[in-house]
Formats: C-alpha cells, structure tokens, sequence
C-alpha cells in the first residue's frame, strides 16, 4: 500500500475537499428526463425535458456531457464534443431512448467504454465509438418503435453504422500535474480504409447558478488569453460569482487558465437559454459550425467557449491528437506527454497491489474496468428537494399540483455530494440499496471513500427524520432492501484485511443511525404487530404478480417471504456489528442481545405467521413463499419458486463458543434465551458441536430446510445457469404460475411486463447483487456444515457446499471472460464483438443477464453492481 497513488489518497485535505479529489468525472451522462431538471405539473420528466431540448435548454442542477469532469461542486465543467461533418447536432452528449419510446423502456444508444482510472484521478482513460456517417437517431427511434416487448432492442451495433471499420475510436484520457493541474489528451484514430473529416470541440462551461432568480446574480467570465500567454490559451474566472448558496462556507475556483494545442480557433457564447434580453445562448456552436449562422460572441467572451480543432482528412488507419491543459496557474502544454506517461506508469503500480496474482490476464482486464467503471461513475449529485418544491423565482412559481406527485415528504433531503451512480445515463441518481453494493467494490481500490459513500446514506440530510432511507429520485419513499448494515460490515472486515485497521468509529456512526432505520422497518412496514413485513416494493421490480409499490384493495396485506427475511438479516447483522463494537465498550452486549432476540422473533413468526393457521415456509415444496391474507382471515401462497424464497439464506451468523467466553453478558442473555424459549429458538439457534466446544448457526433454515433449498438452487432445471444463480426458477417456464387474470413465467431475457420504467426484469435473469449475497451466504452455512452437508443433483456427483460457492463465482465470472471461440458470453451473438480487435477486449457490465445465455440486458453500463465481478476475482484468485 506504499505506491504514490496510495500516498495521494493519504493526503489530509482542509476538512472541505480532498485535494486530488477536488476534480473528477462527476460530469453526468444524461441530465435530460430527471426528475431534478422535471417541472411540469405532471410528473412526466422525460417529456418535459427530452434530448431533442438537450442541446438548447441550460440545466438547473448539474450538466451532462461524454467524458466530462468538472470540480467538487461543478462552478466549471469540461468536457469534449465532436462532428463527424454530417449529423444534424454536435455530439456534445450521449444519445438514448426515453422511457416511452424503447420497446424495452430507456436505454442508451451509443458505443462508450470506461478503459482506466485511478481512485484519485490522477489519471483516467475514457473510449467513445463515433460513427463516420450520419448518426442513425431517426432509424433507432424507428425500429425501436415498432419492436414489441418480446423483440429485443435494436442497438447502435446493430444498425451497421461500424461496418467496415467507419468509426472514430476517440480516446479521452485525463492527467493530473498536480491536484490543480489538468492534463487532457484527446486522440482520435480512423479505423477505416479511407481518410475521413472530424471536428473536435473541447468544451469549457460554468454551470449557470446566476439566472434562476427574481433578480440575475453575478456572472463568470471566459476570455480570450492568448495574446497575453502567447499561445492559444481562455482564462475562466469565477470571481465575480457567488459561492454556491447551498455552501456553508465560500467557495471559488480563481482564475484558470485553459491551454490548447495550436490551429484551434476559440469559440464563445453563453450559458443561457434563448430568450429576448438573451444575445447569445447555449447552442451557439452548433448553429455556428453546422448552420453557419452568426452566433458567437465577437468580444470573445462568455460564460460557455470551446476550442474548434477542424481535422478535414484523418488518415486511414492513422489518428489525430489534440492536447489541453486546466489549471490555476500560468504553464504550457510543454511537458503535458511526460505527465501522462507518469500518471499511467503509477496507475499500473497501483493495480499491480490491487489485482489478484492468480488472475489470468484477461480477468485482469475484466477486472480493471470493473474498478474503472466504479470510478467513472461518480457524480455530483445535487438536488435540495425543498428549492425544488419552492422554485427559484416567485414570478414563475412551479405548480401546486406536483406537490402530490413524488417526494412531498422528503424536504429536509439537501445534497451537493459526490455520489456513485448506478450508470450515469440510465440511472444518474443515487439508489439505495444499490449505492451499499458499490460501496463494497468501491471498497477494493478506495475504503475511505467507500466508507463516506455509505455514511451519506445515513447523513441527516439524507435519511428521514423518521429513520427512512431514501430509496432514489422518482420516488424517495420506496423501499429498498435494508443492506447497509450488511456493507458497513463489509467495509469494516474489508479494510481489517487490507491494512489491519479495525475502524469501529465508523461502526458506531453507521450503527447508531442504523437503529433509527430499523425502528422504522419495525413501526412503518410491520402493520400488524406480529414480525411479519409487508416490504412493498424492495427493489425486486418485477418479481411478483402485482407491483408491490403498490397498496393492496382494502383489508388485504402481502407478507412478503424476502421483506422478513431482509429484517432477520438487518436484525443479525446489527446484532453482529454490536458485537464488534462490544470487543471496545461491553455495554453494546446489551444491544447485541437486543437484536439476536429480535431476529429470533422474526424468525418464528415466518413459521407460524403471527400464531395463523399458516407458515411463509411451505412444508410441501420446502420453499419460502410470499402469503396473501385477506380480511376475512383467508390466505393463498404466491407459490412462485423465485428469489423470493431465496432471500431468507441472507439471513445467517455463526456465534463461536470463544465469542461467547469474550462477552460474558451477552453469554447469559443467549444461553438463557435458548433454555427459556425453546420453542422460539429451536429452528434458528442450531447447535454444532466441534470436539467439545459448542458453537452455534443463527440462520431462518436449519439443516433439513437447507436441504431442500439448496436442492432447487443447484437445480439445473429450476436455479442454477452455466452463468449465476436465475431470478426466477426455470420451472416457471412450461409452469407458469397464475392468479386470477394474472402470471408469472419464466422470463430468462427482457421482461414482457412493464413496472418501475419498464427495464428491469427478476423473472429469470442472473443479477449480480443477490447472487452475491447467495455466495456471502454459502459461506456462512459450510463453515457451519463444512463437507457433511452434499448436493445431489439427478445423476451428478454431490457437491459440497464449498464446491456450490467455487462452481457459482467462477460462473459469474465467465459472463465476461473469453470463451473457446473468443466470444464473451455477454455480448451475446454480435459478431462485431468477437471478430473485430478494437471490440473485442471492451467490456460492458450490464444491470443483468439472460438466464440461459449470460447476454448482457438493461442498462449497458451498471457497473455499480455488477461491478462485484472485481470483488469475486478478488476472492477466487488471491
């Protein structure tokens, strides 16, 4: 841990911003069709906002561009645009479909790879694939139009805009001189026969904070400098502009000094939409450069400027470079080549401490731009609810009526953070329950920041006054699975193995925020009294019959088998974190007996449902199933073999016999709960013997229930996939499940049903996140069980435990790795993928996979989870 990139991230900052982290890629991919940038009355963001305004209509809170970077609270943005001579706009952003017009919902339609990164940004390495012909908008419109649920997308890829090699490869890296100091390389290589023209536009912009109330604020200015510096040189200064209102201390960049390679020619306009008083606006360069229209600025000044580099012939199989350079103090681009070389060079001594010593080289690049894409997708995510509902301008008040359509409880919720996205087009806003699974990869390269990123979730202007967590924009309010305490732990174990530090300050902080939320769970989500959930929506968009965000007709609950379990898993892991706290302060044995009790509770109230005539565990198919109750007292099982019935594995904790000899108290407590309420503790405190010692598994399955769990996991024919752990069980293919007018079949690939945005599907495709939790988990049971427990499968050979988690991870690794035929299984059958040299080693980490294939679906670039695929390397190869 002594590299430089280890000494950066050392570095005490002023208590405000981290210096190397002052600047970063916290530029979003898309700010259009947020809920952030929505005021209408309707709630519809896509529409009001879509992409066609996005070139035109200035954003309120946060920009978006391809590769850009800006500083911690985005005063000045950067960020590269391109022509290729014949689309109808710049490429300034990334194009996609809206949630309406995708046959499969949103969905992003370019070709754009996160190559490299380093957790300081010192150096970054970002790919863009531009098309050397017309960027087909209009056909991908089009086709995806009249594509129904059943067809799948149609891609960038499959329009044949690459064929030939007509393609610009456009590498965008970043170099740090100094924390301060911003080196850009842009090079561009023509991968076909033929020369081909391109313009490259580097864009310099302050985000507008001066125009949005009654009366205009002060503005920053752009200039020309290059006579002064005697090189093509702009100068940005901020000085005239307030700090950021939502700052509780000032905050200003100074003067910046942005250098360019020569034969560029400055480009000036503003910020600002269009409007009468309003001389030059935000889409000047592409009136100017594509409509040749007089637009610019001829003072050459403004709020908004870009170098135009006019390159009318890249060589065939040949590139063009241009250089820049951000900083604060007078230079050149003199030494900027040494810098990159240096920064790179540091970047692989830094990796060479991360990647396993036994991973092959291609799970090294699998794995690097795992850790890479977890990088690039931090944002700033800034949002304060209440301005939101307040408005800026009392001239212009947003309606009344959205008052009722999202987030009218969540005000206090305040942020100006760098947060990690889920995929910052498709989802550029922070998740709950995702933002804890990123923490845990992030944890790998960065533990202090993977730390800060879980406490934010807890900070009080994030989580509700009443202990909520917010689950993300489009509605704060729902549920997600309650994992943070999972992580926390994570974290804690994560940085104990990597440096020896046990940071139990940071288990406190986390855990005393975290008892606020689990009393929430207990008197928000628990109506009835008896430890049974009725979770609602809890991430699993689709997983059920009905959409579980949604109330039940009148009188009629759904307990919910994975909403318990979640809670016996919060329960144990509070209980597990209050004893790694006890090992300082013995009073937190107390709090530790507190939660094993409670997970006992909702362990037998899953059995017995509140002393019913009815168990979540149906004794016939020896699963977990989800329980409809209805007011006359009545019930049905939701006898839907999916994840739902898996989730209750999560729930599990070994307590060894030298862990209760440390904590005498919380000894007595539990040895006096297992001899006094037996018939509580009896199917959840199960005894294992080792010589004499007497330890014990806390778990909602004893060995019988594992048994037939297990079974089905490992099932081909129900769970198991050559690539993970299926959503919903194979089964449900030629048995769908139904009720009333509605089913639940096996869905391997895009979901024919549409809930949450209509792009998630858990009726059989792998998703990472569960299945890394089924692996957590089988852990825990072997060490338990250890070789005596084995799985037997039709005419295979039985299989241990310990074999199950080795076969299951492999799996999961092999969606991304070379296969024989130099295919990787997510790229499904695109030919572009195997056979040309410049595809062939970039990977995707999509939201999830097909069941039966491993073809990557969803969102392209969601390597906020399935990014765990670093951490599963980590642990198979080390």
């Amino acid at each position: 841990m002594s590299t430089i990139e280890h000494q950066r991230l050392a570095e005490k900052g002023n208590g405000l911003v981290h210096p190397w982290q002052k600047w970063g890629p916290y530029v979003a991919e898309r700010a259009w069709g947020t809920v952030r940038e929505d005021y209408s009355s309707s709630g519809d963001a896509w529409n009001y906002f879509p992409f066609e305004s996005a070139h035109q209509k200035v954003y309120r809170w946060g920009e978006d561009g391809i590769a850009g970077f800006c500083d911690r609270y985005q005063v000045l943005a950067f960020s590269p645009a391109f022509w290729n001579g014949r689309d109808p706009i710049i490429k300034e952003r990334l194009f996609g479909l809206n949630s309406h017009q995708g046959n499969h919902a949103e969905d992003v339609k370019e070709c754009y790879y996160y190559l490299d990164g380093t957790p300081s940004h010192s150096y970054m390495k970002y790919l863009y694939k531009y098309p050397q012909a017309e960027f087909p908008y209009e056909d991908l419109k089009r086709v995806n139009a009249h594509r129904s649920a059943k067809d799948p997308e149609y891609e960038l890829t499959d329009t044949g805009i690459f064929a030939e090699g007509r393609y610009f490869d456009i590498v965008i890296e970043y170099a740090k001189a100094s924390p301060e100091d911003l080196c850009v390389r842009i090079e561009a290589f023509n991968r076909s026969t033929d020369p081909a023209p391109l313009h490259i536009l580097p864009q310099l912009w302050f985000r507008n904070q001066w125009s949005w109330t009654d009366i205009r604020q002060p503005m920053p200015k752009i200039t020309n400098d290059s006579s002064l510096q005697k090189t093509l040189c702009l100068a940005a200064d901020d000085s005239q502009m307030l700090s950021p209102t939502n700052l509780a201390f000032d905050y200003h960049l100074g003067k910046r000094y942005f250098y360019g390679t020569e034969g560029g020619k400055p480009l000036f306009t503003n910020n600002e939409n269009q409007t009468p008083d309003q001389e030059f606006y935000k889409d000047a360069f592409h009136r100017t450069i594509i409509r040749k229209e007089n637009a610019l600025n001829p003072k050459e000044e403004g709020t908004k400027a870009a170098i135009h580099y006019y390159f009318d012939a890249v060589p065939p199989k040949g590139s063009v470079v241009v250089y820049l350079r951000l900083t604060d103090t007078p230079s050149s681009l003199k030494d900027v080549e040494k810098i990159f070389a240096k920064r790179r060079k540091e970047a692989d001594e830094f990796y060479a401490t991360i990647l396993p010593p036994k991973a092959t080289v291609d799970e090294r690049i699998i794995q690097r731009q795992a850790l890479a894409g977890m990088l690039w997708t931090k944002q700033l995510y800034y949002y304060d609810v209440n301005q939101w509902f307040e408005g800026d301008n009392t001239t212009f008040p947003p309606s009344n009526i959205r008052e009722n359509i999202r987030n009218k409880h969540w005000r206090h919720l305040n942020s100006m953070r760098i947060l990690s996205m889920p995929d910052k087009w498709e989802y550029p806003w922070f998740a709950a329950w995702d933002l804890a699974f990123h923490t845990v990869t992030l944890g790998l390269v960065d533990i202090e920041f993977a730390k800060d990123q879980l406490w934010l979730l807890l900070f009080d202007q994030f989580q509700h006054p009443n202990g909520a967590i917010p689950a993300y924009e489009w509605e704060f309010s729902d549920l997600n699975p309650p994992v943070q305490a999972w992580a926390a732990l994570q974290l804690y174990n994560l940085q104990k193995k990597q440096t020896g530090l046990e940071d139990r300050e940071f288990l406190k902080k986390c855990f005393l925020k975290l008892l606020m939320n689990f009393a929430y769970w207990v008197n928000k989500v628990d109506s009835s009294g008896s430890n049974v959930f009725e979770g609602g929506f809890l991430g699993l968009d689709n997983i059920a019959l009905i959409d579980r965000s949604k109330n039940m007709e009148a009188g009629t609950t759904l307990k919910q088998s994975d909403g318990t379990a979640w809670m016996a898993a919060f329960s144990l892991h509070l209980m597990r974190i209050a004893l790694v706290l006890a090992e300082e302060q013995h009073s937190y044995e107390a709090m530790a007996t507190k939660f094993f009790q409670h997970f006992v509770y909702v362990s037998h109230a899953m059995k017995i449902m509140g002393n019913k005539q009815y168990s979540m565990w149906d004794v016939e198919d020896g699963f977990f199933y989800d329980v409809l109750v209805y007011p006359d007292g009545n019930y049905y099982y939701s006898r839907i073999r999916s994840l739902v019935g898996l989730i209750p594995l999560f729930a599990t904790d070994i307590i060894t016999h030298e862990e209760l000899d440390q904590f005498p108290e919380f000894k007595r407590n539990f040895l006096w709960f297992l001899h006094n309420r037996s018939t509580l503790t009896k199917e959840c405190a199960i005894p294992i013997t080792r010589g004499k010692h007497r330890d014990y598994l806390l778990s909602l399955v004893d060995e019988d229930h594992l048994q037939k769990i297990l079974h089905y996991l490992w099932d081909p024919d129900e769970f198991r996939s050559e690539y993970g752990i299926r959503s919903l069980s194979k089964y449900h293919d030629k048995h769908p499940f139904h009720y009333k007018d509605m089913f639940v079949g096996y869905e391997p690939g895009e979901s024919l049903y549409r809930v949450k945005g209509g792009n998630s599907n858990w009726r059989g495709p792998i998703w990472f996140p569960t299945n890394y939790m089924i692996l957590d988990s089988l852990k825990t049971f072997s060490k338990a069980f250890g070789d005596q427990l084995k799985i037997k499968i039709h005419d295979e050979n039985p299989v241990t435990l310990e074999e199950i988690t080795s076969s299951l991870s492999n799996r999961l690794i092999s969606i991304f790795t070379l296969d024989s035929s130099g295919r990787r299984p997510f790229t499904g059958a695109s030919s572009l993928y195997s056979q040309d040299p410049y595809f062939q080693n970039l990977i995707l980490f999509y939201e999830y996979f097909h069941g039966d294939t491993g073809k990557g679906l969803g969102a392209s670039h969601q390597t906020g989870w399935s990014g765990l695929v670093a951490n599963l390397i980590d642990a198979m190869r080390r």
